[in-house]
């Protein structure tokens, strides 16, 4: 198939390709969506060619899309996403983090060049559910489809991920988690704090709202480095509660603050991937897109 016969599917996602650089992420996480899907429904592995026809593009427009999204051939990007992916992560990059945690989180830290500050509500603050916070919000375009970003004076404090969820929901969601504050809509604010996460480089600040024992979870999952996976056990293990796993499975679903504390990264003693808040195809591309960066180095 060729580009001048594409179906009105795929016609649309070449006028989306055209559009301007905004919205250029979320054409290309909604094509990853729509390979990862084929991927799985696959019996075995997908050819260049089958894949591209399936996805209604020629191959030299498929491959361009995915080298501009993560920066290897489809080929390769697919071994990232098959279902066994996690089990190899775990087997060759497991950390178990009690060594990269003896060096503490003293209020700044390093996430790949990303240069982060942050600071943690205080538990009566956390009890009050947001009274006398405002928090802004915005909607952003990012790698992994839209998102909605919340900030208080202090920081991001919010990133819901909205391809499986819908605005709504994913609303519903955060503003639930401190119904006592006020909520304002200010992208003009909130967008330049998360540009810089998505961006892997820069400078951006946090502001974490949640119990102490979250925290401490939280804590824990910045120390994962990208393109690696910890179990829920090492995370129990890491922060002094080993009996805790399940505790920490729920801490580790309440993290307001999606891929910038990457939760995504921790996954089942059995290699599964677990759950994930924002829906299991998000998790997996995240998995793979750091995976395959992590392998071939960053690209712009």
């Amino acid at each position: 198939m060729t580009d001048a016969a594409l179906t009105p599917a795929a016609a649309k996602d070449t006028a989306l390709a055209a559009q301007p650089a905004q919205t250029e992420q979320a054409y290309h996480y909604a094509l990853m969506r729509r390979a990862i899907a084929e991927i799985d429904a696959a019996e075995a592995p997908l050819g260049l060619d089958e894949l591209a026809t399936r996805m209604g593009m020629s191959p030299a427009h498929f491959q361009r899309i995915f080298s501009a999204w993560v920066g290897v051939s489809p080929k390769r990007y697919q071994q990232y996403l098959t279902l066994d992916h996690a089990r190899r992560l775990l087997a060759d990059r497991h950390t178990t983090l009690e060594t990269a945690l003896q060096s503490g989180l003293s209020g700044t830290g390093r996430l790949h060049d990303l240069f982060l500050r942050w600071e943690a509500m205080s538990p009566g603050d956390f009890a009050a559910g947001g009274a006398g916070l405002d928090i802004r919000w915005g909607r952003l375009q990012t790698p992994f489809g839209e998102a909605l970003v919340m900030a208080t004076e202090k920081g991001i404090c919010g990133i819901a991920f909205l391809a499986e969820t819908g605005f709504e929901a994913a609303w519903q969601d955060m503003t639930s988690r401190w119904p006592a504050a006020r909520y304002l809509e200010d992208p003009d604010t909130v967008l330049p704090l998360a540009r810089p996460v998505f961006a892997g480089k820069g400078e951006t600040r946090l502001h974490m709202l949640g119990a102490p024992f979250q925290i401490k979870v939280w804590e824990a999952l910045l120390q994962i480095p990208s393109g690696h996976v910890a179990t829920y056990s090492d995370i129990a293990r890491s922060i002094g509660s080993d009996r805790a796993v399940r505790a920490v499975g729920t801490a580790v679903g309440r993290n307001p603050v999606s891929f910038l504390i990457p939760c995504h990264r921790a996954i089942r003693k059995s290699g599964g991937l677990g759950g994930y808040h924002w829906g299991l195809p998000v998790k997996r591309a995240m998995l793979a897109w750091e995976s395959a960066r992590a392998d071939t180095g960053p690209h712009d």
